[in-house]
């Protein structure tokens, strides 16, 4: 039998054949594109965006742009609860391997890019939601997060996680549209430029209480910053190899599902707020239902509180308040 609050690891290779499991979330970015008609499509051009992207910031001794490709695995953790082998899908991340084509090696890449999570689909679409409905405010109640920030800790730190991987992940999301960047003189030779704000995000928030820390880059030949999430050095604790795969995944699919930031016809200002609403911008040749997104992140969210908080809510509770965490460093 297993132990209780187990971890268990699977991984599906993300490429032109991939197919979503039972398990993941549908509103994710690589199960979106792999559905309908155009997927095979879809998931081809995806992943030459990802590629071509990458021997674009990986051009030394890369004269033709072809030297590197991504192999991309969606790595599923699940929780076990109570041990008695019923698991409940808690996170999902991606990991990638690095094809160097000129000297046949097969270079670690990094384990986080995208980060997927039902109980965030309940605490974003589901608890929020009604609580500001309830109060026709926009806040967070005490305690928001904290669960799901204790249950992330505790996956990326078992044994489990860590016969896999021996760093911790490093996270890529869009940023808020609701808060202001200022561009800074610190540059980055992969990152690129850096922008700080006021004020986090609500988002940044939330994955504070994961143990993430948080920076902004623009990287070369991007218009936008995207949020960096990491729990140790950014700069540091990532080889170059490994910080550009996270942008090439990542841009990529910010471009898709968020052309508006991420594939607009000129770059961020040096004072900047990122809109959905900015009307110079151009579409990728991908299918992406983002009506659809937005639908399921509520259903999911139900589904979440049906299946996980409700059942468990007692156990989840006493020991959410006797966990504590040491260190998030591997």
């Amino acid at each position: 039998m297993s132990k209780k609050f187990g971890c268990s690891v699977k991984r599906i290779r993300f490429d032109e054949s991939y197919q979503p499991a039972d398990s993941t979330r549908l509103t994710t970015n690589f199960a979106n594109l792999a559905r309908g008609e155009n997927r095979e499509q879809n998931l081809r051009k995806t992943i030459q965006m990802m590629n071509n992207r990458f021997n674009d910031l990986a051009d030394c001794d890369n004269p033709k742009g072809d030297r590197y490709s991504l192999e991309i695995d969606i790595v599923s953790v699940a929780l076990d609860v109570e041990g008695n082998g019923k698991t409940f899908p808690a996170i999902e991340m991606l990991n990638s391997t690095i094809i160097d084509h000129h000297t046949n090696q097969r270079i670690r890449g990094v384990i986080g890019h995208s980060f997927s999570s039902y109980v965030r689909d309940y605490d974003f679409s589901v608890l929020l939601k009604s609580l500001n409905k309830e109060n026709s405010t926009s806040f967070a109640p005490e305690g928001f997060g904290d669960l799901h920030g204790k249950l992330y800790q505790h996956l990326v730190n078992s044994d489990e996680f860590k016969s896999q991987f021996n760093q911790q992940p490093a996270i890529c999301l869009s940023v808020s549209t609701t808060k202001i960047y200022r561009r800074t003189a610190n540059k980055h030779p992969i990152l690129g430029v850096e922008y700080k704000q006021d004020e986090f995000s609500r988002t940044d928030d939330y994955f504070h209480k994961m143990g993430l820390q948080v920076r902004y880059f623009m990287p070369k030949g991007s218009v936008a910053p995207l949020a960096f999430y990491f729990s140790g050095d950014l700069l540091n604790d990532y080889t170059h190899l490994e910080l550009i795969s996270v942008i090439s995944t990542m841009e990529t699919f910010q471009k898709i599902y968020r052309p508006e930031i991420y594939n607009a016809n000129s770059s961020a200002a040096h004072v900047y707020q990122a809109s959905l609403e900015y009307p110079d911008y151009s579409l990728t040749q991908i299918v992406y239902d983002r009506v659809e997104r937005s639908q399921l992140a509520l259903k999911q969210g139900q589904w979440t509180e049906d299946n996980f908080i409700k059942p468990y809510k007692d156990t989840l509770e006493q020991w959410a308040a006797n966990y504590t965490v040491d260190s998030v460093a591997v």
